[in-house]
């Protein structure tokens, strides 16, 4: 039995804390190609994650807050927000689940988020087919800027 409790919480967002990237994953699944990907996905305020879809294969994604808040955002082709969803156990919105062939991103407000991820696999890396062409690159400075004028346009 594979668990979820606190401690692994913990544990994962502590190695989010210490990493580059302010973010860490915990995979449930076995290898990258199975057909089932579930993983914990812990995320320090205003880590980036490049806006992105699934297509070819297309997929949906879960996501479900386990603990603090994260921001899921829904765009258009064109990098126009068309929905949007402050997660949060406290407040009632436990999750979302993304459409195949929609740009998103999620965001963490809080220290500590940490949200449960399930998508079908197997793990194909995100490439330029299904990045966002108008969103900036990982690790840039213009994708600080980015991930920030993201909030305010939300009003968060």
């Amino acid at each position: 039995m594979k668990k979820i409790t606190a401690e692994l919480l913990d544990q994962v967002s502590e190695q989010a804390v210490a990493s580059p990237r302010q973010r860490m994953n915990y995979n449930f699944h076995e290898d990258l190609g199975d057909n089932l990907q579930r993983l914990l996905n812990a995320m320090e305020p205003y880590t980036y994650i490049r806006p992105h879809r699934h297509a070819d294969p297309d997929r949906e994604e879960l996501f479900v807050v386990l603990r603090g808040t994260l921001l899921a955002i829904q765009f258009d082709e064109e990098g126009n927000i068309t929905d949007s969803l402050v997660l949060s156990a406290e407040e009632g919105n436990y999750g979302v689940e993304i459409p195949p062939r929609t740009y998103h991103c999620i965001l963490s407000l809080e220290p500590g988020s940490v949200a449960f991820e399930v998508k079908l696999g197997p793990f194909i890396p995100k490439g330029p087919d299904n990045s966002a062409p108008w969103a900036p690159e990982e690790g840039t400075p213009e994708a600080d800027i980015y991930v920030r004028e993201l909030a305010k346009r939300i009003h968060i």
